[in-house]
């Protein structure tokens, strides 16, 4: 046990910035002086109008969202979200162009087929174990949306452009990079993130959805999977999940005040990633999973010479504060998740780490 903060680098849940978690911590008992803490005050009460009126504002102004879009808060994760968006947006006579960068979006285009709709799979770097972002995509004129995988965890790969759909709205999965840059909003029809990896706490996932496709969607659903449900309620047609959102909004202010805006944000990133690869590039120790175009700035994926090796540097990684290096259990290897609450701290430290660990074993 320690009493001290690691250099947290889990995929999900993920590091949270610590001056949100003080925040958190100052706050929790007492929220505001209502006497309660943020997980006992009403949703219908004018504290949570506050709270999550802000955060739907921040998300808008640090993306630069017109009135053209909604900012909604659906449970289930984004793996609901699977089924949602075909079941919402698209008829049986309709079909949509699906994009395969790895697992997520794998079992995207998994859920819109088990509902009966009509998928096609453009393009998949499958060929070579998701390594790499496919490029010069060819798009059915016809399809009625454009799903993709904007940042893939397990695989550490990212979208750096997003493809010319010819007009298309492009869906996006962007669980793990939403608010790491600036993005061209005039492409997307909807964007959606489990808020675990680099928005908040499990449990609450982020959906920007263009009204006229709220507008479009199919009305003959469940009402809690139908997205003009939570536009219509501001996301409060029942109880939201009240403390995700709330941290939500705090992470949205620290990047907005603390940070300095989206493009710092995004400036930040960068240099973080440029020095775990800059180092790995030039080790013969350690070897990045994903094609050099393609190398995520969320998820920096790598190997070791040998399985034993990797098993021993994730146990020492560990002994020296270094939480959460192991790679996802289907694939193996290391991962480090670098996502927007990483510190440039924890970057020098997990390299001086890694460059040790190579001349100990060499």
């Amino acid at each position: 046990m320690t009493d001290q903060r690691i250099y947290n680098f889990n995929a999900g849940p993920a590091a949270l910035p610590l001056p949100v978690l003080e925040e958190i911590q100052a706050s929790f008992l007492n929220f505001k002086n209502s006497g309660m803490s943020i997980t006992e005050i009403s949703h219908r009460s004018s504290y949570f109008d506050e709270v999550i009126n802000d955060a739907v504002e921040r998300a808008k102004r640090l993306l630069n969202l017109d009135d053209r879009f909604d900012v909604l808060f659906v449970q289930g994760g984004a793996s609901l979200q699977f089924a949602m968006i075909p079941m919402n947006l698209l008829s049986q006579d309709e079909s949509a162009d699906y994009i395969n960068t790895g697992t997520w979006s794998t079992k995207a285009i998994k859920e819109a087929q088990n509902l009966g709709k009509t998928v096609h799979v453009v393009a998949s770097s499958e060929d070579k174990s998701f390594s790499y972002i496919p490029k010069d995509i060819t798009f059915n004129t016809g399809s009625k949306f454009v799903h993709l995988t904007s940042n893939n965890t397990i695989k550490g790969t990212q979208f750096y452009e997003f493809p010319d759909t010819k007009g298309i709205p492009i869906i996006a999965d962007m669980s793990s990079d939403i608010f790491s840059r600036p993005l061209p909003m005039e492409k997307f029809g909807l964007i959606y993130a489990g808020a675990q990896k680099n928005l908040g706490p499990s449990g609450t996932c982020m959906v920007i959805i263009r009204k006229d496709l709220v507008d479009s969607a199919n009305e003959n659903l469940p009402t809690m999977l139908k997205y003009a449900t939570y536009a219509s309620k501001n996301s409060m047609y029942n109880t939201p999940p009240c403390f995700g959102i709330y941290t939500i909004d705090l992470v949205l202010k620290w990047i907005e005040e603390e940070m300095g805006g989206i493009e710092k944000m995004e400036e930040h990133n960068i240099k973080k990633a440029d020095i775990l690869y800059d180092f790995i590039d030039t080790s013969s120790f350690y070897q990045t999973t994903a094609e050099k175009y393609s190398r995520s700035l969320m998820n920096v994926t790598f190997r070791l010479p040998s399985e034993d090796f990797e098993r021993n540097f994730v146990e020492r990684a560990t002994q020296h504060g270094l939480g959460g290096l192991k790679g996802h259990r289907s694939v193996g290897g290391c991962r480090a998740s670098i996502y927007n609450a990483a510190t440039m701290e924890s970057m020098y430290a997990l390299v001086e780490f890694m460059e040790s660990f190579e001349k100990e074993n060499k």
